[in-house]
């Protein structure tokens, strides 16, 4: 396959001299890519869940040059954007790649966005390439396609309104061609991704991130746990840093993966022992899922060592034994690099770890004065490495500024920290909502709650779930003169939102409790929490699920 390409071969430049900076074959996607097919070429770097075909190095490097090959003929260069709109699989792992093969930056979205959500990430996106699963791409007429004028469609026809469109097979799987170099070596410090991270006081923002955060989010260094021969099970979406970075972690490690479109209990197990997994990442209520599995005698027999669990919950000890593996946890952000990991089994109750080495945490008041030990703070960050956490919002340098105030990264989140050096994450003190695994922002949900014509005003917050993490709550006040049926604003809201965003929780008020300048007094709204006149919807027996996404056509 790879003998009918010819590549032509990066500028030649020297190496970083600070030493704080690893080598570009340590850390860039190009680099590495070929350092592992050359050194391990007949060694698995990925396994696919849904019918267990697997690729070598090898075989990945030529899928990802073809695929390289063809976003360069449809105008992909260094420093480009590309837009990627697809589920996990083999698709959106090839292109991944490509995109940063080539120098440019991978800006995946939330398979769940429609409506104004995805107008705005469509603008920011700065993306002329996009490549979209077809069964998506009806949610963007009506969209205004901002700098998009290409789309590449997988699984289904090659028409996207408005966009010149190739089929995936077509464009992005060329039997030959010439990869031609970018114009200079990419470096560490170059932008890898952009991920989008909820708003909490205006629209989501791209995370920009570099290879060297990417990097040094899940390294040998700030991950010791994790080794080289370990296979990750990448459970989480590739628009998410769960998925992504993990992804990277194990590419840069010369290890592997097992790749799943989604998270599923029933099969966890019997997916763990067919791909030969043996460390997972197990986000909001999929501990929780697991553990309440009945039990079988052969739960730990797998090849499962270790898990990641966040939040830490339930009883750790019982996992372990339960499923033989040890048991981790740690604190971090689409933003940040992993700043606090725990030992395996850790006894300190809901403990996130402690700062690892190569971070400086504090917690802090207002005036970013520190707190005492037992207080608590917001956490802030900074590394001792340049380029180890985010590169800022893009296009967005006024919350850039705010988040990167007197030199440290503000994580808007609120933690304690005891005698001990454990710290314990206590509440957002932003008002993103996390619902089993994601990140909500009330912002947004107000917007489209708002948008309907009997509401005059609305405020979303989480409330406690059942199961683990928060459900959104979102609290009305009509139009004066008109009634409002919590059960039609949720019909109003399917068009409009993302599944996971949709209200569990409507409550009607004649007017939202607000201070002397107007503000709405949230705090007050989510202390009183599901209220005796608060609608359920899950009691109404109205149940909200994900859109299925048709399995990707053979390319």
């Amino acid at each position: 396959m790879a003998g009918a390409f010819v590549v032509e071969p990066c500028p030649e430049a020297p190496q970083a001299a600070d030493p704080r900076i690893p080598p570009r074959d340590c850390v860039v996607t190009r680099e590495l890519l070929d350092r592992w097919a050359r050194e391990k070429p007949d060694e698995v770097f990925v396994k696919f869940a849904d019918d267990g075909e697997q690729w070598t190095w090898r075989e990945l490097r030529e899928r990802v040059l073809r695929t390289a090959v063809g976003l360069q003929q449809l105008g992909v260069g260094q420093g480009e954007h590309v837009l990627v709109w697809l589920p996990n699989g083999r698709e959106n792992l090839l292109v991944y790649f490509a995109v940063n093969y080539l120098g440019a930056v991978y800006v995946p979205i939330n398979t769940a966005y429609k409506g104004t959500l995805l107008a705005h990430v469509v603008a920011l996106s700065d993306a002329e390439v996009a490549v979209v699963h077809a069964d998506l791409a009806g949610r963007l007429e009506g969209v205004p396609p901002a700098r998009l004028r290409t789309a590449v469609l997988v699984g289904g026809e090659a028409r996207c309104a408005g966009l010149k469109s190739h089929r995936f097979a077509d464009a992005l799987m060329p039997a030959g061609g010439t990869l031609r170099a970018p114009q200079r070596p990419i470096e560490p410090w170059d932008p890898q991704t952009i991920i989008f991270t909820s708003g909490t006081t205006g629209p989501s923002k791209g995370v920009l991130s570099s290879y060297l955060h990417c990097y040094t989010s899940a390294s040998e260094q700030t991950w010791p746990c994790l080794r080289a021969d370990d296979r990750f099970m990448i459970n989480m979406p590739m628009f998410h840093v769960g998925g992504t970075a993990v992804i990277f972690a194990m590419f840069a490690r010369g290890g592997s993966v097992t790749l799943l479109e989604r998270f599923d209990t029933e099969s966890f197990l019997p997916t763990v022992r067919a791909t030969g997994t043996t460390a997972v990442f197990l986000l909001g209520v999929m501990a929780s899922f697991l553990e309440k599995m009945p039990q079988r005698p052969d739960d730990a027999d797998s090849p499962l060592r270790l898990a990641f669990m966040v939040p830490l919950a339930g009883d750790i000890a019982a996992f372990s034994r339960r499923f033989g593996c040890d048991i981790y946890t740690i604190f971090n952000m689409t933003e940040i690099s992993t700043p606090v990991i725990s030992e395996a089994n850790p006894l300190v109750r809901g403990t996130c770890g402690k700062a690892r080495a190569g971070v400086e945490v504090r917690l802090v008041d207002e005036n970013d004065c520190e707190v005492p030990v037992g207080e608590i703070g917001e956490m802030m960050i900074r590394t001792d490495r340049p380029w180890a956490m985010n590169s800022g919002y893009y296009r967005n340098p006024e919350a850039t500024a705010r988040a990167w105030r007197n030199g440290w990264f503000h994580t808007g989140d609120a933690f304690r920290k005891d005698a001990d050096g454990y710290f314990h994450f206590v509440d957002r003190m932003k008002d993103a909502i996390r619902r089993r695994g994601e990140n909500i922002s009330s912002f947004e949900v107000e917007a489209e709650v708002c948008a309907h014509p009997d509401v005059r005003e609305a405020a979303a917050v989480g409330v406690p779930s059942e199961f683990a993490e928060e459900d959104v709550l979102v609290v009305v006040a009509p139009v004066e003169g008109r009634s409002l049926d919590p059960a039609a604003l949720l019909d109003f809201l399917r068009a409009r939102m993302a599944h996971f965003m949709i209200p569990r929780y409507v409550r009607v008020l004649d007017e939202l409790p607000k201070t002397p300048t107007a503000k709405v007094l949230k705090h007050e709204l989510r202390a009183q929490g599901v209220t005796a006149d608060t609608w359920d919807r899950e009691a109404a027996g109205l149940r909200v699920k994900a859109e299925p996404i048709g399995r990707a056509l053979p390319s």
